[in-house]
């Protein structure tokens, strides 16, 4: 089996093929500094298991693995986080809570290895990366792939969002670009003073808009500083009417 690492702490990682050596059935392919080099390992490796650390800079190990289409079987290794910890409970996903022992990588190998027959440690990983997002602190960028580039988008350069089957188009001054997540998942981990989901396909910055103009029935239209034409739902226009007070 291939393993990659990714941890911006080379001990941490020597730490990690030190205790490898007692599972001669899975072998390093390659060690990663950051997020940037773990994606092109794993897109290269198409590795069976990834050790991955979640706080590294340039790019979280949570936002790493969101640009991945299928996310490989992933133990993680990280810090105290009280909430990742309870996103990885929640989800049956385990972690290696730093420093670590021989004994507790050990269980966690083991419990890789008995789950490795079944789909379900990679089915795992998407379901912990929906969660994640709901966090108490909440979004202030979003990280995307264009191409071989990663590109981090601040919160503050994100003009609206719009849905598009399963994908969500970020409008930007820049473009758009695309990132594989859901509506309900941004109009969660996005600042609701700062974001309204105005229709069940769009999620607006609030201080982008120009006008709100009456359309049809119980409907309207948001004028944005760009140009931009957007519908307002019923349940949109209330939620805009209770955050910007009128």
């Amino acid at each position: 089996m291939k393993a990659v690492l990714i941890d911006d702490e080379p001990l941490a990682r020597m730490l990690v093929k030190e205790y490898l050596q007692n599972f001669p059935q899975i072998n390093v392919v390659e060690e990663c500094n950051d997020g940037f080099e773990g994606l092109k390992a794993i897109s290269q490796h198409q590795p069976d298991l990834v050790f991955l650390d979640v706080q590294m800079p340039k790019v979280t190990g949570f936002e790493m693995l969101e640009l991945l289409e299928e996310p490989p079987a992933v133990i993680f290794t990280t810090a105290f986080d009280e909430y990742a910890i309870k996103a990885f409970d929640a989800h049956a996903v385990d972690y290696l809570l730093k420093p670590f022992s021989p004994e507790r990588f050990n269980q966690a190998v083991e419990k890789f290895l008995q789950k490795n027959a079944t789909p379900e440690s990679k089915k795992t990983t998407k379901a912990l990366l929906e969660t994640v997002g709901k966090t108490e602190e909440k979004l202030d960028r979003v990280v995307v792939k264009t191409g071989t580039k990663i590109r981090i988008i601040p919160e503050s350069e994100i003009l609206f969002l719009e849905a598009e089957g399963d994908y969500i188009n970020i409008h930007t001054p820049e473009g758009r670009f695309l990132k594989t997540k859901t509506m309900q998942y941004f109009e969660d981990a996005l600042d609701p003073k700062k974001f309204v989901r105005i229709h069940r396909s769009y999620i607006i910055q609030l201080a982008q808009i120009t006008k709100i103009e009456p359309y049809e029935k119980d409907t309207h239209t948001v004028v944005l500083k760009n140009g931009a034409r957007l519908p307002v739902s019923r349940n949109g226009y209330a939620k805009l009417k209770q955050v910007l007070d009128f």
